[in-house]
Order: C-alpha cells, then sequence, then structure tokens
C-alpha cells in the first residue's frame, strides 16, 4: 500500500528517521492521518523501536543537526516517552517515540479489556494505557510493519464502568471543595469529571482517544463548558455548578457516607 503524500521536507526527514539505527518503523500521526489538521498543524511522525534490542538511542536523532528540541527517552513521561520538536524548512515536524516492545505489550491488555490509567504531561486525567494503540490504528504507515489493531470488545465493555466510576469520585470530591468555598479544587474535580466520562462515551462508541484535545466536544458534552467557564466564588454558587455539571454529565456523584 502507498504511503502517505508528505511535502518535501516532512518526506526527507521521514527518510532520515527511517535510517536512524534500531528504528523499526516510522508512520505519519495526528490530525493530518486522520484529514482532522487545519492548514497550520504540525505534521506528527512516529518513530518505532524496540528497547528489548537497544540500537536506538535519541542521540542519533539529535546529531541530524535539525533546528529544535530532542529529548532522551522516557523524559515526557510513561506514555508519551520521548520525541522532537523540530523545524524543517519552516515546517513544524513534531516526532514521538514509541517503544514497540510496550505497545505491544498494550495491545494485549487491551484486547483481554485491561488498561491502566498513568500520570502523562500535558494531561489532566492521565493517559489511557490503550492511547498508543490507538495511535497504530489511526496512523498512516511510511515505513515498516506495524499491527493495525481494530478497538477491542473487550475493550469496549470495560473501559466506560472504569471511567464514570472516576468521574464519579470526582463529583464528590467537587462537592466537598464546593462546600469549603474553593473553586480551583472545585472546578480541578469537575473538569476531571467532565473528561473521565467524556473517556466513557469514545469508549463505549468504540473510538479511540488519543488526546485530551476537543474531548468533550467529540463526546458531545459540550453543555459542560459554560458551566466551568463561570464555576462561581461562593459555596453556593460552586454547589449550584456541581449539580449542573452532574446533570450534564448524567453522572450522580458517589456517596461516601
Amino acid at each position: 500500500m502507498a504511503g502517505p503524500t508528505l511535502p518535501e521536507p516532512v518526506a526527507d526527514v521521514a527518510r532520515e528517521l527511517t535510517a536512524l539505527p534500531g528504528a523499526v518503523a516510522v508512520v505519519l500521526g495526528g490530525s493530518r492521518a486522520t484529514d482532522a489538521h487545519r492548514p497550520d498543524s504540525d505534521w506528527d511522525l512516529g518513530l518505532y523501536y524496540r528497547a528489548s534490542e537497544g540500537a536506538f538511542e535519541a542521540g542519533g536523532l539529535r546529531r541530524l543537526g535539525h533546528e529544535g528540541y530532542v529529548s532522551e527517552l522516557g523524559e515526557w513521561g510513561p506514555i508519551v516517552n520521548g520525541g522532537a520538536w523540530l523545524t524543517i524548512e519552516d515546517t513544524p515536524v513534531d516526532v514521538i517515540f514509541r517503544d514497540l516492545d510496550t505497545v505491544e505489550r498494550w495491545l494485549e491488555d487491551a484486547r483481554d479489556g485491561q488498561f491502566e490509567v498513568l500520570s502523562q504531561n500535558g494531561y489532566v486525567v492521565g493517559a489511557p494505557t490503550y492511547l498508543p494503540v490507538g495511535e497504530l490504528a489511526i496512523c498512516q504507515p511510511i515505513s515498516g510493519d506495524l499491527p493495525h489493531p481494530g478497538f477491542p470488545d473487550a475493550l469496549a465493555e470495560s473501559a466506560p464502568p472504569q471511567w464514570l466510576g472516576r468521574a464519579s469520585v470526582a463529583l464528590m470530591f467537587a462537592q466537598i471543595h464546593a462546600t469549603a468555598g474553593d473553586t480551583v479544587a472545585c472546578t480541578g474535580m469537575l473538569a476531571e469529571a467532565a473528561l473521565c466520562t467524556a473517556h466513557a462515551r469514545l469508549a463505549e462508541r468504540r473510538e479511540w482517544a488519543l488526546n485530551e484535545k476537543r474531548l468533550i466536544h467529540r463526546a458531545g458534552l459540550d453543555a459542560v463548558q459554560p458551566l466551568l467557564a463561570s464555576p462561581g466564588s461562593t459555596s453556593a454558587d460552586l454547589t449550584h455548578t456541581v449539580t449542573a455539571v452532574s446533570t450534564a454529565l448524567d453522572v450522580t456523584p458517589l456517596t461516601a457516607r
């Protein structure tokens, strides 16, 4: 199958990535892979390697000499474990490192309906371990051979109740913070409840969530946006907002006692 059509600067760096020692595959990901991009969107390239082989190291990309920043492996977190922000002939190119050994393990977990949510830079509620599996599902291969999974039935069954349970707990804590008149903590818990509910809805529909960008809109939860924009500053106002968000999400706060 023919690979994606890339502008020449992006095609050039994709060829360079493919030639790096230890590189297993290179793909086009992000909004460019799904035709959801804007004219000013970055070009996202995924670079897959196997940690078990020990041949890939970030210095190989750094030595190519492109303008930008190249991280070490593992520097950015457990899910988005590293990469680079580059500018190639005025074209923004983001490179994401992916250990295929780890991704394949998470793929098997997802097929069994199992996943973890790990703390990850740039994510409010954390990132599920099935996120990189979704990247495999939507990416456009440029070089190498990778799995192309569908959304597992077991994951569609197990993920929604786990996410909704977390949303319910977040709403309980939002109520506690509202009673104390703590706008920041209350709003943070409401944002967590909304994003967890969005994850639940997408999983139920067998749609991959790759990040939190526009996740609320994709889940059909735009009604919470104005509520979180002006949650209030008094205990009474915050309590009213918690009730309104709970209604909009159709999630009942957990009752501890």
